[in-house]
C-alpha cells in the first residue's frame, strides 16, 4: 500500500468519523436534551397543514416554545399540501427523520458544489472524502444549526437550486426551482439565475411549474390561496420581527442601525421621510453592486454566478433569518477551490465566513436583545448584527476588483473555468479540503 493511499483511506476514516460523531451527537440532543424536540417550525409545518383546506391554515398558530411571538403558517399553500401527510406520524419520527434527511441533503449540496467546481475530478476518493468532511463541519455552521433546531427547510432548498444549476436538462431545472418556490417563494430568485444564463427553456418551466402550484393549490383549497396571494403577501411582519439580530437581509440590519423599521415611514428634524427611502436606497446599491460582481465572473463559472444572484436574494428580501443563510457552505467551497482561488483575499473571505458561521455571531447577540421585537440597541450590538450584510458587500466588492485587475492584465489573465453541465472532463489543479 502506497504511502498516498494509506493518507488518502486514513482521511476517509476520519471525516466518516467526524461525520457520523456530529449526527449522533445531534441525535442524542434531540433525543435526551429537554428542549431537543422543540423544532418549532418543523412543528408548524406539519401542524398548520393539517389545516388545509379547513379555512384556518393562515389562522393557525403554534405557540408552546414561542409564547412571546405565536408562529403562523408562513409558506404558501402548496407547502401544505406537500406537508400535509406528515400529521399522520408520529412527531418524534418526524423529526429524526427530518434530521437524516437534512444530512444527506447537504452531502448533497456538497458533492454538487464540488462537482460544479472540478468537474471529473470531483469523483475521485480524496474529493469524495473532502465531501464528507464537509458534510461535518457544515452541521456546525450556524445556518445549519439554526436550520437542523427549527426543522426548518432551508438546506433542502438549496439542493433544489443547486441541483438546477448543475443539471444540463431544462425540464429538471425548470421543475425544481418552480416547485421550490411554490413552497416558499424566496426561490424563486434563482430564476433570475436561469435567465442570466440564457437558460430560457428553464426559466419559462420554472415559471409554469410554480404556476402549476398555484392552480393546484386553488384546487384543493380556493379560499386559503385567494388569502395568501392576497391579504398575507408581502406582509413581512407576519414573518416575523424586522428587527431582531436574526434577520440579516439589508433592511434586518438598516432597522437596527436607525432604531426603527427601515421599511416604514419616520420623522426627521420635523420632515416625514417616505416608507421605506433607506431600505429602498440600500436595495439599488446592493443591485449594482451584484450585477457588476455578476459581470466580473467568467461565464463558465456557474456556481460564482448562482451564488452572487442567491445572496443578492438574501439581501434585498424583508426578512432573511440567519438559517437561511446555507449558502454560505457553498461559497466557503467555492472560494477555497473556485476559479478565483488564488487571487488574494479569496481566503481571508472564506476564512471570514467560516469564522463568523461556527461562532454564530446572531445566535450569540441574541441573548443581548430584550426582546425580538426591539429594534433599538447599543450601536456596538447594531454594527455586529451586520455581519452577514457586511460580509456580502465585501466579496461583492471584492469580486469587482478582482474582474477589474483582470481586465487590464488581459481578458484571459488567470482565468479558470468552472465544468459546465455535462462536461465532467476539467481536473483543475487544487488541493482537496482537509
Amino acid at each position: 500500500m502506497t504511502r498516498n493511499l494509506r493518507s488518502v483511506l486514513g482521511g476517509r476514516r476520519v471525516a466518516v468519523t467526524a461525520l457520523g460523531l456530529s449526527v449522533l451527537l445531534r441525535l442524542l440532543w434531540m433525543i435526551l436534551a429537554p428542549n431537543g424536540m422543540n423544532l418549532v417550525d418543523l412543528h408548524v409545518y406539519v401542524g398548520g397543514a393539517a389545516d388545509l383546506g379547513t379555512g384556518h391554515l393562515y389562522d393557525f398558530t403554534y405557540a408552546e416554545k414561542t409564547p412571546d411571538f405565536p408562529l403562523p403558517f408562513t409558506y404558501p399553500p402548496f407547502a401544505a399540501v406537500l406537508f400535509y401527510p406528515l400529521h399522520y406520524l408520529p412527531f418524534g419520527v418526524v423529526a429524526i427523520g427530518w434530521l437524516l434527511l437534512i444530512v444527506a441533503a447537504l452531502y448533497a449540496v456538497v458533492r454538487i458544489a464540488l462537482s460544479m467546481l472540478l468537474g471529473e475530478a470531483a469523483r475521485e476518493r480524496r474529493w469524495r472524502t473532502a465531501a464528507i468532511g464537509w458534510t461535518a463541519i457544515g452541521l456546525w455552521l450556524e445556518p445549519v444549526r439554526t436550520t437542523i433546531d427549527y426543522g426548518q427547510v432551508n438546506v433542502f432548498l438549496v439542493l433544489a437550486g443547486m441541483l438546477a444549476a448543475w443539471s444540463a436538462r431544462g425540464w429538471l431545472s425548470g421543475l425544481l426551482v418552480g416547485i421550490a418556490a411554490g413552497v416558499k417563494l424566496t426561490p424563486a430568485v434563482t430564476g433570475i439565475y436561469l435567465a442570466a444564463r440564457r437558460r430560457w427553456a428553464a426559466a419559462v418551466w420554472s415559471a409554469v411549474v410554480f404556476a402549476g402550484t398555484v392552480g393546484l393549490s386553488f384546487a384543493i383549497s380556493p379560499g386559503e390561496t385567494r388569502t395568501y396571494f392576497g391579504p398575507l403577501l408581502g406582509d413581512a411582519h407576519r414573518i416575523g420581527p424586522v428587527g431582531s439580530v436574526w434577520n440579516q437581509s439589508l433592511r434586518g440590519a438598516l432597522s437596527r442601525l436607525l432604531g426603527h423599521d427601515a421599511g416604514s415611514p419616520w420623522e426627521l428634524a420635523g420632515h416625514r421621510i417616505p416608507a421605506g427611502a433607506w431600505w429602498l436606497g440600500a436595495v439599488v446599491v446592493i443591485a449594482v453592486l451584484a450585477v457588476l460582481a455578476w459581470r466580473a465572473l467568467a461565464f463558465d463559472d456557474r456556481l460564482g454566478a448562482l451564488l452572487v444572484v442567491q445572496l443578492f436574494g438574501l439581501m434585498v428580501s424583508p426578512i432573511s433569518w440567519s438559517h437561511h443563510f446555507v449558502w454560505l457552505l457553498p461559497l466557503i467551497l467555492w472560494l477555497l477551490h473556485g476559479p478565483l482561488r488564488d487571487e488574494a483575499g479569496a481566503r481571508v473571505l472564506a476564512g471570514y465566513w467560516l469564522v463568523t458561521t461556527l461562532i454564530g455571531v446572531p445566535w450569540i447577540l441574541s441573548f443581548f436583545q430584550p426582546t425580538i421585537w426591539a429594534i433599538s440597541r447599543p450601536g456596538i450590538l447594531s454594527w455586529l448584527g451586520t455581519v452577514d450584510v457586511v460580509g456580502v458587500v465585501a466579496l461583492f466588492v471584492w469580486l469587482i476588483r478582482v474582474g477589474a485587475r483582470r481586465a487590464r492584465s488581459g481578458p484571459d489573465a488567470g482565468r479558470v473555468s468552472s465544468a459546465e453541465p455535462g462536461d465532467r472532463s476539467r481536473a483543475p489543479a487544487a488541493h482537496p479540503a482537509g
